[in-house]
């Protein structure tokens, strides 16, 4: 089986409580590959030491693939990423 180098693009931590969260990033500005890649980021972060999300942002994200990501539980877009992450880490 082939090992699969795997990158975290941000790695957030809460010093007092030790809490960690993983975070991948994808943009797209039209319609094209990126949104395609994001239900496989989704797949490969059940294997990351530590839990994750990926972030999105762009307008080039069609209706469907909205829903589907949002229907995750595993995205949320940037506009929306401060709020999550206070109730995430508890602040």
């Amino acid at each position: 089986m082939w090992e699969q180098q795997r990158y975290i693009d941000v790695v957030i931590s809460d010093e007092k409580s030790g809490k960690r969260l993983g975070v991948k990033c994808k943009f797209q500005a039209t319609s094209g590959t990126a949104e395609e890649k994001i239900p496989a980021t989704i797949q490969d972060m059940e294997h990351w030491p530590i839990p994750g999300i990926v972030v999105i942002d762009g307008e080039g994200f069609s209706k469907n693939m909205q829903g589907y990501l949002m229907s995750t539980g595993k995205v949320v877009w940037f506009s929306d990423l401060e709020d999550w992450l206070r109730l995430y880490f508890g602040l």
